[in-house]
């Protein structure tokens, strides 16, 4: 409980990112993140840094991966880098067999689901692939490593506007939700047929200023600040009127190192519990910096997806009450934190 786990026997006693171990003394865990380029995996980088982890990260080729994200948190030095394809048994094999990890982080992939229907494939092989190697990596070397894996609340589909929690059936209705829907049921297998401590987060969607501009919200936020400062470009969007729980992304982290913290490993799904439409997303930004929206946005019908959702809706009670989770910040909490971030 409370993040602590004491064995017998081999005289192991776990708390934090800390475990105490028979002649060894207080050594920090070993987390390895896959994905560590990105938002989430930056964050989570930084949180476990914090808690006294080594981190270890990968990327498909280390030697020339920018990790601007782990610059810009001040952490780039902090965190050792290896190269590891995922969609390659061996290098996951090799990288999971030199690093021993204690918790390993999966959050690597295609992560756009708009990108998703251009290359289906590739989205396909880098997050179910992917998984899959990680998961018969840990089972072909008997690793006591704990896996977190990043799951979507895109793999729900539309439920009608009815709250989506861990027991609601998913219909994909995208190439990026069907790989993320295979990558959940993988796990969950593992989980049950070789008794593997492997997890889901079902993560709706979470922002921050780390988010590239080819995602909708950072897309927002980027051009009304140059609008805002004089520049006379349009709004380019899609559909406005689909819905979403918008969180905040290094809350979200937060959680996931807490599933991981459990003395048994359980699919949880994280979100706000507010929802709110694009458009009402659109208006808070423009209202934040002074502007009325509408003479600033227009429609790009080629923004539009062969098959959207309308509205996303999560339910996270299991996680606040199993977990001691929930998210502190909403939708225009999270516009006036990235507003900042794009002015400072």
């Amino acid at each position: 409980a409370g993040g602590w786990r004491l064995e017998a026997g081999g005289w192991r006693l776990e708390a934090g990112g800390w475990r105490l171990e028979r002649g060894q003394g207080m050594i920090g865990k070993k987390a390895l993140i896959s994905g560590i380029s990105g938002q989430d995996g930056a964050y989570l980088a930084r949180l476990l840094l914090e808690k006294g982890y080594q981190v270890y990260g990968t990327a498909r080729d280390a030697q020339v991966t920018s990790f601007h994200n782990l610059k810009i948190l001040g952490i780039r030095q902090d965190v050792n880098l290896f190269s590891m394809a995922l969609n390659d048994f061996r290098s996951v094999l090799q990288t999971l067999s030199k690093v021993q990890p204690d918790e390993i982080y999966n959050l690597a992939g295609q992560s756009s689901v708009g990108l998703s229907f251009e290359q289906p494939v590739e989205t396909l092989e880098s997050l179910a692939v992917g998984t899959l190697n990680l998961l018969e990596a840990m089972r072909f070397l008997q690793l006591p490593s704990k896996l977190y894996s990043a799951g979507s609340s895109e793999c729900f589909g539309n439920t009608g506007g009815k709250e989506a929690d861990e027991a609601t059936a998913f219909y994909p209705r995208s190439p990026y939700a069907v790989a993320k829907a295979t990558a959940h049921w993988e796990v969950a297998n593992y989980r049950e047929a070789y008794s593997l401590f492997a997890c889901t987060g079902i993560l709706f969607n979470h922002e921050s200023p780390l988010r590239p501009e080819r995602f909708v919200t950072r897309k927002i936020i980027a051009t009304a600040c140059r609008i805002a400062g004089g520049s006379k470009e349009k709004l380019q969007l899609g559909n406005i009127s689909i819905a979403r729980d918008w969180g905040w992304a290094p809350e979200y982290v937060e959680a996931m190192w807490r599933m991981l913290q459990q003395t048994q490993p359980k699919d949880y799904v994280i979100a706000t519990g507010e929802t709110n439409t694009l458009e009402d997303f659109v208006v808070e930004v423009f209202t934040q910096l002074g502007l009325d929206w509408q003479g600033y946005v227009s429609t790009d019908p080629s923004l539009l997806r062969p098959s959207e959702i309308m509205i996303s809706r999560g339910k996270p009670l299991k996680a606040e009450k199993e977990l001691g989770w929930k998210a502190q910040y909403r939708m225009r909490d999270v516009i006036r934190m990235m507003l900042e971030a794009e002015q400072s």
